[in-house]
């Protein structure tokens, strides 16, 4: 099994740098790639400690976050390394302040894996969620390194517990211990004799707790509602944009502000959404030269400001959920105590299920289902405070896993 894994990562990485002549995405990938072992030999030295933080992307660092700022307050003599897997977590955080280097993490070939241990030689490493590579994980273990995985969330269909899942499921062992957002993880985890298990639940409610922490104005879009209503539509992908671009544009009022915040933020797509726009509307690229004031509309053609923004708002519909991208992060308007609407398809989520059921968050499949909602909580002040409350409430009951994976750490 091994083998056929190993051929399967050598045809991959040849694979990769073909496409890469195509593909802006992949061509970053395999560029950083190339620089990580430089990057490492001049960052790290042989008399270093070192945190090893990886993830998968974008997501997993928001998510592991909370659990590597608390671990270099406690250990600041630690240099920390950071490893992303995807383009789209090392791109936007490869300046990150926690880290002393960021990095690509290598194809998971066993060469490459024991040249970047050495290389690193980490007191600790933590992983976060889904991210397992058998050739590292391997590595580790025999090099007796301490691992653990945080925040994970496994289900009965994930390949660790299927027949043809045995590398995976062997690779798993590497870590010393897993902590799970839920008890199935674990019982999962049970039915392959892996016993160090903590249900922890999910870090992401302590990442959004400290956002109440910090100071959320934002002078812009402060001045752009202007004391008006404001519904926010968060990493909005075409369709969601599907959902709500009629209600928009047929409930222009002075008492409204919108602001749209796009997964995507590439000037054609942003162009093609303005063009889809009947009501007026400024982009924050081009916010200097227009008077706020006078904008319907406020398309949020940046990143980094999101999670403030929310703060703003009275009502928040967050995307992803309409498609097959996956649904993105619903407790970032939760903490801050608004209704949310979100799209059809949030099965994989169990935070969206629990909102939900509780009445804190509504799932719309129509443009006449998105309308009728939003214009009854536009209406009615107290139905939009119940379920804010609902939602403020959820994140303070389920926070406090950081403290729990902070206790098992001791170096």
């Amino acid at each position: 099994m091994r083998l056929l894994y190993n051929i399967g990562i050598y045809i991959t990485s040849v694979l990769i740098k073909i496409l890469a002549v195509y593909n802006q995405k992949l061509k970053l990938g395999v560029n950083g790639r190339k620089e990580t072992f430089k990057l490492l030999q001049s960052s790290i030295s042989e008399n270093d400690k070192v945190f090893w933080f990886h993830c998968a992307s974008l997501g997993e660092y928001e998510q592991g976050l909370p659990v590597f700022e608390a671990l270099k307050k406690r250990h600041p003599n630690y240099k920390i390394v950071l490893s992303f897997f995807s383009p789209s977590g090392y791109e936007v955080r490869k300046n990150a302040d926690i880290a002393d280097v960021v990095v690509y993490l290598p194809l998971d070939t066993a060469q490459n894996a024991k040249r970047f241990l050495d290389l690193t030689n980490p007191s600790y490493i933590i992983f976060v969620k889904y991210e397992i590579w058998p050739n590292f994980l391997g590595e580790i273990k025999r090099r007796n390194f301490n691992g653990i995985l945080i925040s994970t969330l496994f289900r009965e269909n994930h390949s660790f517990f299927k027949w043809y899942g045995s590398l995976r499921r062997k690779a798993l062992f590497a870590f010393k211990h897993i902590f799970t957002q839920d008890e199935k993880s674990k019982i999962l985890l049970g039915s392959i004799q892996y016993k160090n298990v903590s249900v922890s639940g999910d870090t992401r409610f302590d990442r959004v707790t400290n956002q109440l922490r910090i100071d959320n104005s934002l002078p812009f879009i402060e001045k752009f509602i202007n004391n008006k209503l404001c519904v926010v539509f968060g990493s909005t992908w075409p369709e969601d944009d599907k959902l709500y671009l009629d209600f928009i544009n047929n409930n222009s009022s002075k008492d409204i502000k919108y602001i749209i915040a796009p997964h995507n933020i590439k000037p054609n797509y942003i162009t093609s959404l303005k063009s889809q726009l009947t009501v007026s509307n400024v982009c924050y690229s081009a916010m200097e030269t227009k008077n706020l004031n006078d904008s319907n509309v406020f398309i949020l053609d940046t990143i980094g400001y999101l999670s403030k923004v929310y703060s703003h708002a009275d009502i928040a519909y967050v995307g992803g959920g309409a498609g097959n991208t996956g649904l993105h992060n619903i407790l970032e308007p939760a903490v801050f105590g608004i209704p949310i609407i979100i799209g059809k398809n949030f099965d994989k989520f169990p935070e969206a299920k629990t909102l939900m059921a509780s009445n804190g968050l509504v799932s719309v499949s129509s443009k006449q289902e998105f309308n009728k909602i939003v214009t009854s909580l536009l209406k009615n002040v107290s139905k939009r405070r119940e379920m804010g409350s609902i939602n403020s409430n959820y994140i303070k009951e389920n926070k406090g896993a950081v403290i729990q994976i902070l206790d098992y750490i001791h170096i």
